[in-house]
């Protein structure tokens, strides 16, 4: 009965988390979506480092009222932490820039093998027939839904190149790190975000002016952009925060594959609140696909067998506390 209970308890937080995961993310994409739109402000980059600006400040707002105990992270990880993701996020701007749509969503999908690949060759992960056979039913589904034209160039093969392996590595080591230190999730971002929100501010205006030839301090801003400047950034903390727990408490691989439910519920959402009109029957087919795809995944990869360590190469001496 206890295990039971605890089982049952694990469930239910592993839900909220990814749950939480989802509303803050296609919540800051449909506020951010508004801000771009509306009010003109094509900054992402820029934006980004103002989002781990503002989760810094929430971090050390929790530490100084105790909520996160001290930790230590070496700094030789920290940096290479932020120079995989810094080069995820910069090299995702860029590919959306030198790349078709369709070209970019298929670089994306590549996050979900390029993942599995450092499962199995750091953790020595081993997938089931079934649960490989799911990863490659969401895949086919999400790329029925989104992927149209598709064109690539040189220098945009290069920098969807970067984006994936970078992107990947990122979370990997976001799993790593909370493993191999200890480290909660509040404690990870502690660490971590004020030197994303230090070096994304110093070059997200100059790489913001090479995307779009606009410069912010040129930009006019006025009560509404701020406002939704604000709101980007608050719901961009929990957008944070829950991707590093989602992330401690799955795997990079389960985080990419159920990730996509997030792309879908975009779509739906850039239908009802922007008006596309590309909601068609080929998308919703697609979206079903990806749909059955995620749950078989769930059910495949949590049975004895369907996703399974050769050997314990990572010990931990306790329990990372979420």
């Amino acid at each position: 009965m206890a295990t039971a209970t605890k089982a049952e308890k694990k469930a239910a937080v592993d839900a909220a988390a990814w749950v939480f995961n989802v509303v803050t993310s296609v919540g800051v994409i449909i506020v951010n979506k508004a801000l771009m739109v509306t009010y003109g402000f094509s900054f992402a980059t820029t934006l980004t480092g103002l989002h781990f600006a503002t989760t810094t400040l929430m971090t050390a707002a929790l530490k100084m009222l105790g909520y996160v105990q001290p930790s230590h992270l070496p700094l030789f990880e920290l940096l290479k932490f932020v120079f995989f993701a810094n080069f995820s996020i910069v090299g995702m701007n860029v590919s959306l820039m030198l790349n078709s749509v369709g070209f970019y969503q298929i670089a994306k999908l590549s996050m979900i093998p390029v993942s599995c690949l450092f499962e199995i060759v750091f953790d020595k992960i081993r997938y089931s027939r079934d649960t490989k056979l799911s990863i490659l039913v969401v895949l086919i589904g999400v790329s029925v839904c989104t992927v149209t034209d598709v064109s690539v160039n040189s220098r945009g093969f290069i920098a969807a190149s970067i984006a994936v392996w970078s992107t990947a590595l990122q979370q990997y080591y976001v799993h790593y790190l909370q493993r191999k230190y200890s480290l909660s999730s509040f404690n990870l971002l502690g660490h971590t975000a004020p030197a994303q929100a230090g070096t994304l501010l110093l070059i997200g205006p100059f790489l913001d002016y090479w995307l779009t030839n606009n410069r912010i301090d040129k930009y006019a801003f006025n009560f509404g952009s701020l406002m939704f400047i604000v709101m980007s950034c608050t719901i961009a903390v929990g957008t944070n925060l829950s991707q590093f727990i989602c992330i401690g408490r799955f795997t990079a691989v389960s985080f990419q594959v159920l990730g996509h439910m997030k792309t879908i519920l975009v779509l739906v959402m850039g239908f009802l609140f922007f008006g596309r009109d590309d909601l068609n029957l080929h998308v919703i087919l697609g979206m079903g696909i990806a749909v059955f795809g995620m749950i078989w995944y769930g059910n495949a990869s949590s049975k004895p067998g369907g996703k399974e360590r050769w050997s314990h190469a990572l010990p931990t001496n306790k329990t990372e506390p979420r």
